[in-house]
């Protein structure tokens, strides 16, 4: 980890305010590069077009790759090196994709190319950061925080952690995002560590409340959620445009609930590796009463913003009554929150702390996914997975492809970038090796997300480190352990679950159980 990622970082989301954390954060000016971060960005930058045009207009097609597959090949080329040297921002790339697939040919038309930008899952999360924008600007956000972590009266290190994966999951239903709920929760994290002395037990009693509230906690809670985390609604939105299954926001908790356990078993394994368990806060309650009494009083504009958060998760919960999608509810719930005299600020208070980057990417990224699907590409490269995957039992064949996908996105800071890539692949390859489409497809995107061998791996990670409380050896170590954790609970907790819920992933032919 360099300081140029996290400067990165807050150019790419000012709305974060990264560059304000932590003291090594601070030392970077936000906007300017460091030497190293530049030319690496400019190399890259020269590298992807070279690989572009190398790719689509020099190269001969690879045996079994049709020319459209090829010319995809050269955007997904371009994209990965413009990913991983971060050579220019991820919202421009993302709005750039349609351009390159058009130019390769990959697409016949731009209306084509562009069909992420018009997906509905775009919109759902477009209202969905509006909405946490609305959260940050009404002090929302760090009011539920605090007042769920006075109300749960915590004392101790293991306290201060299950507290703030609730206080997690509360920000799931209307904060989109891990790297976003991550943000939102480091100034509270930062609060509570610093009220802890510099004892070795104190010490690595920080590491653990830090790494297992703004990464651990941040990932797992959203994994349930469909608006809370992007991977979700590109899986989604893959699913919809290649085999005609609409998820609805209930249909995606009921699969994937489960995964909150996952967090009960992480927790047990950081709590034994750091040995902060016991680890009580200094200053106890009181200190957290104190933290929390600092907050204005709500006013009747805040009670009125939640009011409408608590209709939008009430909607979402009970889509199959009314039968109005989720993207419907957030919009009609925009309307509702912009009416004259509702919120006691403007937009350009709720426009400055929107990422429209992440927006820009998410809506590339669902046009490259479906390019990679629709040209071939998935198809052929999933013909070259299957070579090392096929011959053994379903368990071992998804093991030995969410290994692989886990040394594939080493390089990349972003779980969009990765699941954009791999999702389509494992659609292509579960007809292959007899698996279920949806059941694969959804189980190999879900671990992905959980790259915990580095803090570049996801955003929440960097966002984590800024606060200065674990070195990249710690995340690391206690890492490693967390990434096999999430492989064997991937197969030997949710796959059993979807093949309750009528998904059985060893068997391709069970039909969608779900109404469409």
């Amino acid at each position: 980890m360099t300081e140029k990622t996290l400067d990165a970082l807050s150019r790419e989301h000012p709305s974060l305010d990264i560059g304000n954390t932590s003291e090594r954060a601070i030392r970077v000016h936000r906007g300017a590069r460091t030497p190293a971060a530049l030319l690496r960005a400019r190399v890259g930058f020269a590298a992807a077009w070279i690989a572009f045009f190398a790719i689509a207009w020099f190269m001969p097609a690879p045996a079994g790759l049709s020319p459209t597959g090829k010319a995809t090949l050269a955007v997904v080329a371009w994209v990965a090196i413009v990913w991983v040297t971060e050579a220019i921002p991820v919202g421009v790339s993302g709005i750039l994709l349609p351009l390159l697939l058009t130019l390769s040919h990959a697409s016949p038309t731009f209306s084509s190319a562009a069909s992420g930008f018009a997906a509905p899952v775009v919109f759902l999360c477009l209202a969905a950061f509006l909405f946490s924008a609305i959260m940050q600007a009404s002090g929302l956000d760090r009011r539920i925080a605090l007042t769920l972590l006075d109300w749960l009266k915590v004392g101790t290190a293991n306290g201060v952690i299950w507290a703030m994966f609730v206080v997690n999951l509360v920000l799931s239903i209307v904060v989109p995002a891990a790297n976003a709920r991550s943000a939102t929760l480091l100034p509270v994290a930062n609060g509570i560590v610093q009220l802890f002395g510099q004892s070795p037990r104190e010490q690595a009693a920080k590491k653990a409340i830090v790494i297992q509230t703004l990464v651990y906690g941040a990932m797992i809670s959203g994994m349930c959620i469909l608006t809370a985390h992007l991977p979700n609604m590109v899986v989604a939105g893959l699913l919809q445009t290649q085999l005609g299954i609409h998820i609805s926001y209930m249909t995606w908790f009921k699969l994937q609930w489960p995964y909150l356990g996952m967090f009960a078993i992480t927790q047990c394994w950081v709590q034994y590796y750091f040995r902060s368990r016991a680890v009580q806060i200094p200053g106890g309650r009181a200190a957290l009463a104190a933290m929390r009494s600092t907050l204005p009083p709500a006013s009747r504009n805040d009670w009125t913003v939640l009011a409408l958060f608590a209709g939008v998760a009430i909607l979402w919960a009970t889509e199959p009554l009314h039968h109005l999608s989720s993207e419907i509810v957030a919009l009609l719930a925009l309307a509702a929150l912009f009416a004259p005299g509702v919120l006691r600020f403007g937009w350009a208070e709720v426009e400055q702390r929107t990422i429209w980057g992440t927006l820009f990417l998410l809506a590339g990224a669902l046009s490259l996914s479906s390019a990679i699907s629709s040209s071939g590409l998935a198809r052929w490269a999933a013909e070259h997975i299957y070579l090392v995957a096929h011959g053994h039992g379903w368990w071992l064949a998804i093991g030995i492809v969410m290994l692989g996908t886990h040394i594939i996105r080493i390089g990349m800071l972003s779980n969009v970038a990765a699941v954009t890539m791999i999702a389509p692949i494992a659609l292509a390859l579960a007809p292959r090796l007899g698996l279920h489409p949806v059941a694969f497809t959804m189980l190999i995107s879900d671990t992905d997300s959980f790259a915990y061998l580095l803090p570049t791996q996801i955003t929440a990670g960097v966002i984590a480190y800024s606060s200065g409380t674990f070195t990249t050896a710690d995340y690391a170590k206690v890492g490693s352990v967390s990434v096999l954790i999430a492989i064997l609970y991937g197969l030997c907790v949710i796959a059993p679950w979807y093949a309750f819920m009528g998904l059985p992933v060893w068997d391709g032919s069970a039909p969608w159980p779900f109404a469409h």
